[in-house]
């Protein structure tokens, strides 16, 4: 459903709109890391993370009179973002489903970009159905987070970037590490790679208790997640892998990688040191993975994709001062 002629019309879509965010690098990293190490930061995109590409790809694709009536989706805050921040560049209303125990700091942006913001108890209530019932009460159009080609679509144009950022480097074949929930950022960059960069090759990454498509790709099917809270990286915390990018990750990706919330943290700190960005939990295990299980990976490069940096302050502050 998703193919390199959708990417590269999303990324059409997105020119004059997304940043070409950059490919940053640290000697000091690549000391831990045992290898090259590349840091395509993704935290530094519009709204934070990497969903305002998905985002505006899926909003800017609806027909102009569906999309006059307003958009609606259900995040724990980066999705939520993108979306609210695409709608807002349209002017079209947004509805945003959170759960009550999001980032505060991800509930304030996205009321801030101008979406009225609906919050629900993840673990009593189900969010696919309050989200069905507000979008045919109100004629809104859903924008999932990663089952949707639109989604997928836009997504991939990060990995249309790496594939050019890599080559300015002289890089032929890496592991390419991504921070990975439903696998709506994966999918899109692993299509994205096969077309562009056949020699780099994308692997999810997740963390501990979280490792739904570790265990899919690994088991051959989709597996789901015992539950649906319990580590700081909030924002790739999906029950399992979507029916349209797991098929895509199965038949694309290597095998997935699994950190513990300790090792994300330290990604963090170091991101922060050596880089000078500011991450997320979420958005640093696929730099945990290369920075702290460089056993399992092979290969002289490493490309790691650091999805996010919407993180509330005291949750930055401690892994600051943990590590």
């Amino acid at each position: 459903m998703v193919d390199i002629a959708m990417i590269e019309a999303a990324r059409t879509r997105l020119g004059g709109r997304a940043r070409r965010t950059p490919l940053l690098s640290s000697p000091f990293l690549d000391e831990i890391a045992g290898r090259r190490l590349f840091v395509k930061a993704e935290c530094l995109q519009h709204s934070g993370s990497f969903k305002f590409r998905g985002g505006w790809s899926a909003v800017s694709a609806l027909e102009p009179t569906v999309r006059a009536r307003g958009v609606i989706a259900f995040s724990s805050g980066n999705h939520a973002q993108g979306v609210a921040l695409a709608a807002k560049l349209h002017g079209v209303p947004s509805v945003i489903i959170m759960p009550t125990d999001a980032p505060k700091l991800k509930i304030a942006n996205t009321r801030a970009f101008g979406a009225e913001v609906v919050l629900y108890d993840r673990i009593k209530e189900d969010r696919d159905e309050i989200g069905a019932r507000i979008s045919r009460e109100r004629g809104l159009t859903l924008i999932k987070p990663f089952d949707e080609p639109q989604v997928i679509a836009g997504q991939g144009t990060t990995g249309l970037e790496i594939a050019e950022q890599a080559a300015e480097e002289g890089i032929t074949a890496a592991s390419v590490l991504v921070p990975c929930g439903g696998g709506g950022l994966t999918s899109g960059i692993a299509l994205a790679l096969e077309s562009r960069a056949p020699g780099l090759k994308a692997r999810p990454c997740e963390p501990e208790n979280f490792d739904d498509t570790t265990r899919s790709l690994a088991s051959g099917k989709i597996e789901r997640n015992a539950a649906l809270q319990g580590s700081i990286c909030d924002a790739i915390i999906t029950p399992q892998p979507g029916n349209i990018t797991f098929p895509i990750l199965k038949r694309l990706c290597g095998p997935g990688l699994v950190v513990s919330d300790e090792e994300a943290q330290k990604a963090m700190a170091l991101a922060f040191t050596r880089l000078k960005i500011v991450v997320e939990p979420g958005g640093a295990v696929a730099l945990a993975a290369a920075l702290f299980h460089g056993k399992d990976i092979d290969g002289d490069t490493v490309i790691a994709v650091t999805s996010g940096g919407n993180v509330d302050r005291e949750v930055f502050e401690a892994a600051l001062s943990r590590h």
